[in-house]
């Protein structure tokens, strides 16, 4: 009897991603449709059921040949029950039902979790994780996500709250964060947070910099400019790395002095930056850390891109499914 496939599903605030998976992992399928976030997010989970069942009848599957549905999405989720709630990026606002509505359209079993955990799950599994058992994992997007594993199972806490490393305090009364506090990592690593960097640190600086001369001509710029600068030894956008990285390694061996996980994955649209920002990052890490896990823990960068996602939910859907 052939071993059943499973489905993951990346939902984000502009696009949805598909895959179909094996039993192991190895994506088959891949697509993806637009997110329509309009009327308060309601046709979310139906353009889901639909999209599935579409593909399914494309490629002349059927239900009974999955183990079921794995998701990721924003927003607080409630496991057991499998209902999201505060996924404002989705036009969520109130409670939303996904578990019960895609497995009464799908006739699949279903399972859902914090984006970034489902992220963390992927890289684990098929990524830079190697499939160790402790591993945390760092997305530095449009803000700062966390997923942290040990012995193998994701860390959620009491309330779902476990692996918010974007809201570690890593700069006291420093900037406000959207959480409410201020000097989160997430103000400082993320894309934003280092555009917000740079502006301030280029009012005070008074060398000659482009990064300085774009900011006062009012051009918009952008993580990955602040970076391609410093790549080519402009002061201004060095030191502004500089201080991204400090903040990060600090933070990243805050971490791993608490968890000593095997890795420590970098991924989101910063770590694009590639080597420029690990090495800079490991470095600040290594100064910071316990000696002992200073030799056991690495920091490296994420490896799957797009598919951390859908592979990562693809992994819920087997294991979620098995232990029941």
């Amino acid at each position: 009897m052939a071993e059943k496939k499973l489905i993951g599903v990346d939902l984000g605030g502009t696009t949805i991603k598909f895959a179909i998976l094996t039993n192991n992992g190895e994506v088959q399928q891949r697509w993806s449709i637009d997110t329509n976030i309009l009327d308060d997010g309601a046709h979310i989970v139906p353009d889901i059921i639909d999209s599935i069942n579409h593909h399914l009848k494309l490629y002349q599957m059927t239900a009974d040949q999955f183990a079921g549905i794995g998701m990721g999405s924003p927003g607080s989720v409630d496991l057991k029950a499998g209902t999201v709630i505060g996924a404002f990026n989705l036009n969520w606002k109130t409670l939303q039902y996904v578990k019960r509505d895609i497995e009464a359209g799908t006739g699949m079993a279903f399972t859902i979790d914090n984006d970034a955990n489902v992220a963390a799950l992927g890289e684990r599994w098929k990524g830079a994780g190697e499939n160790e058992d402790e591993v945390a994992f760092i997305t530095l997007g449009t803000g700062v996500g966390g997923g942290l594993i040990s012995n193998g199972q994701l860390i959620h806490g009491i309330a779902g709250s476990g692996g918010e490393i974007g809201h570690m305090t890593a700069q006291p009364g420093g900037y406000l964060c959207t959480c409410g506090k201020h000097g989160c990592l997430e103000t400082i690593a993320s894309a934003t947070g280092i555009v917000r960097v740079a502006r301030d640190m280029a009012e005070e600086y008074s060398g000659d910099s482009q990064l300085k001369r774009s900011l006062d001509d009012g051009d918009e710029i952008s993580a990955k400019i602040v970076f391609d600068l410093a790549k080519v030894n402009d002061p201004l956008a060095i030191m502004v790395v500089d201080r991204v990285t400090n903040y990060l390694g600090i933070s990243l061996a805050n971490v791993a002095n608490l968890l000593n996980p095997a890795y420590i994955v970098i991924g989101g649209g910063v770590s694009a930056a590639g080597d420029f920002l690990l090495q800079r990052v490991t470095k600040v890490f290594k100064e910071n850390v316990f000696p002992n896990v200073r030799e056991t823990t690495q920091v490296r960068l994420a490896t799957l891109g797009n598919e951390a996602g859908v592979i990562g939910a693809a992994w819920l859907a087997k294991n979620v499914m098995a232990s029941k």
